[in-house]
């Protein structure tokens, strides 16, 4: 390689890979900073910032996470509907509550760079609440390719 030459890796030269962590008994900030960083590319020695090189990443057992102080009722999620007295507050607990794997991926979305490739990047993004995921095929196929 050229040490006069810059990198840039492009989407016909991207290989994804597909990782499962589990989130049980983990803290949330902690594991969201890390499965941005892997949706980004940035563990990788070719990260490119204005193309996504990341890999797809499989989330299990988020019911199980922690948070750590008083952020159960303390930590407020807002959301407004552009109307008049349309904005809507929910604590962790509620959102806990209703899916436990929005709250990982409100986390993970808030850490990934506010421009048109984040859509990409959260999508490449399967949480499940369970020890069990769909995409074992896809894990499968990559392990056996090594």
């Amino acid at each position: 390689m050229d040490m006069n030459k810059s990198f840039f890796i492009k989407k016909e030269n991207k290989k994804s890979q597909w990782h499962v962590i589990d989130a049980s008994d983990q803290i949330l900030g902690r594991l969201a900073s890390k499965v941005a960083d892997i949706l980004r590319g940035k563990d990788k020695p070719e990260y490119t910032p204005h193309a996504d090189s990341g890999d797809y990443v499989i989330v299990t057992n988020c019911e199980k996470i922690i948070l750590t102080g008083n952020k159960w009722e303390d930590k407020i999620y807002r959301s407004y509907s552009g109307w008049k007295s349309g904005l809507k507050e929910r604590s962790a607990t509620e959102v806990f509550q209703k899916d436990p794997t929005l709250l990982f991926k409100y986390a993970v979305k808030g850490m990934l760079p506010k421009n048109k490739l984040s859509r990409g990047m959260i999508k490449k993004l399967k949480i499940y609440s369970g020890n069990e995921h769909p995409h074992t095929a896809q894990i499968a196929t990559f392990s056996s390719k090594k």
